[in-house]
């Protein structure tokens, strides 16, 4: 395996143990305490970072306007690293050699089932109705049938209603939608950092929002506090910074189960931030996207609308898709689930431009409507898969002495690779992250998740067994292809261009039917 640069030489601190909510605040919090609490001499962080998305933005195109400039740029600067991976994608047969994608959050585990699922005669329909203008918040039968079903999934006190539902093409629209229909030009939402990134993108693009980043840290300062622990303290600091510098804030944007950390906020933290916000009269958008992608049954994760009392209902707004949990990011569609008829409604009105085909929105509401194909069938194979892949990549970061967190929910392990980087700068990030795509493995950075201590990186292990294992040459005996490098790519002799060959394990976690 390649060489990595070591900030110091005492060994690293692990996280022994299953990923579960006993694991990340009890097993791991002696190891992470020693790894992540800040020297003395250490500046405090900030607090709170108030976003300009444009600040480093040049246009030297002659043929688009101000907002075209920065439209084009936002692409140019977000693709670079997907650009290099998508002209030397691996491919198993036409190009074995190429770029492993760890990076893209997408569940590729459940082809097989989703294939012949999707396959079936019931989904193949084709009428008038189908093939008109539709309604544009979606055609009633599709509402009707996501309202059960999330009135099912997400353990609702009573049934939720079908005329509070807007059906769009994914939650990036939704959550464009939503900046556009709830703020003026340049106001602001507050989103808990390390976050999604590409949420920046999402709101300022069409409605020119901004995001102010609640700044959390790794630092673990008691028994009862996590690693990356939001709370309302944090919250009201980041408020009343933004407030003092002038920047309205309309909003808080939560992500449950969160990405890129994994975590999972309880029913209690939920009604805290969500009584936060009724105190300064914001709205809180809820992605829940992962909600039925927690694989750990120790976890115990509560949709928000699960909640007996929602304090302000008519300010809270609720998103899910089936990109993460169906493992359909291709298919787009998501939807917004709010009791606030004048929101409903303007988001309809920009359901022109974000809405699903007649034919998608039939077999959206064939596979909603299929509970047992989905209770039985689909989610427990799904959980058991995510489970195994986990279970392998976890094992191979702690062979390879790297700390991790990861709380059993979403296909994403967030790694703390801070001893690599003898600055710890986010300079040497990203040149790890380069070193890391020259050797033919695609990652994703900290600093892309507004994560402001550098040095943290997202793995994505929803993928079949042979993408996961970047091993040593089949050469090499069998013992060799263990913890050799599912990160860290190959010194050792190749055939071909790629620095990496590629075979499958024999590895405990690894059940037999883990495709």
């Amino acid at each position: 395996m390649f060489a990595l640069p070591e900030k110091e030489s005492r060994a690293p601190s692990t996280c022994p143990g299953p990923a579960s909510t006993q694991d990340l605040d009890s097993n791991c919090g002696d190891g992470l305490e020693r790894e992540c609490s800040r020297k003395p001499d250490q500046k405090l962080p900030e607090l709170y970072g108030v976003g300009d998305p444009t600040a480093g933005f040049s246009s030297n195109s002659s043929h688009l306007s101000s907002r075209g400039g920065i439209i084009k740029w936002f692409w140019d600067s977000a693709e670079a690293g997907y650009r290099t991976y998508h002209m030397d994608e691996y491919d198993e047969d036409k190009n074995p050699s190429g770029i492993i994608n760890l990076g893209t959050s997408e569940n590729k585990l459940c082809f097989d089932l989703l294939s012949k699922r999707l396959s079936q005669s019931d989904m193949l329909r084709v009428e008038p109705a189908l093939l008109q203008y539709p309604d544009w918040r979606g055609h009633l039968f599709l509402r009707e049938e996501v309202a059960r079903f999330l009135s099912f999934y997400c353990k609702s006190p009573a049934p939720l209603h079908a005329e509070n539902v807007v059906v769009l093409n994914g939650c990036a629209s939704v959550f464009s939608a939503l900046a556009t229909v709830l703020c003026e030009v340049g106001e602001a939402f507050l989103i808990p950092a390390p976050y999604y990134g590409a949420i920046t993108q999402h709101v300022c693009l069409y409605g020119n929002v901004r995001l102010v980043s609640v700044y959390l840290d790794s630092e673990v300062t008691g028994p009862d506090t996590r690693p990356f622990q939001l709370t309302v303290e944090k919250l009201e600091m980041a408020l009343q910074g933004a407030n003092s510098q002038g920047i309205k804030v309309k909003g808080l944007i939560l992500i449950n189960p969160q990405n890129p950390l994994g975590d999972i906020y309880s029913p209690a933290e939920l009604q805290e931030f969500l009584e936060f916000a009724k105190r300064h009269e914001l709205h809180v958008m809820v992605d829940e996207v992962y909600m039925l992608s927690v694989f750990e049954e120790s976890v115990g994760y509560r949709s928000v609308l699960s909640l007996e009392r929602l304090p302000d209902p008519q300010r809270t707004h609720v998103m899910w898709a089936t990109s993460k949990d169906f493992g359909m990011s291709g298919l787009r569609f998501g939807t917004l689930y709010t009791e606030n008829r004048d929101v409903a409604t303007a988001v309809a009105s920009l359901c022109r431009y974000h809405g699903l085909s007649g034919l998608v929105q039939h077999q959206m509401a064939q596979l909603l409507r299929d509970r047992d194909w989905i209770n039985q069938v689909y989610l427990p194979e799904n959980h058991a898969r995510l489970k195994a892949a986990h279970t392998y990549v976890a094992g191979e970061l702690r062979a390879l002495g790297i700390p991790f967190l990861s709380r059993g929910a979403g296909f994403f392990i967030w790694a703390d690779l801070r001893k690599y980087l003898p600055e710890g700068s986010f300079e040497e990030e990203r040149r790890l992250w380069r070193r890391f795509l020259d050797h033919k493995v695609l990652v994703s950075f900290g600093k892309a998740f507004e994560c402001k201590e550098p040095g943290w990186f997202r793995l994505v292990f929803s993928d079949k067994a042979h993408r996961l294992c970047l091993g040593e040459p089949p050469a090499f005996p069998a013992p060799f292809l263990t913890a050799s490098c599912i990160l860290l790519p190959s010194s050792g002799p190749t055939s071909g261009p790629s620095s990496l060959r590629l075979s499958v394990p024999t590895h405990p976690a690894i059940s037999a039917d883990w495709p």
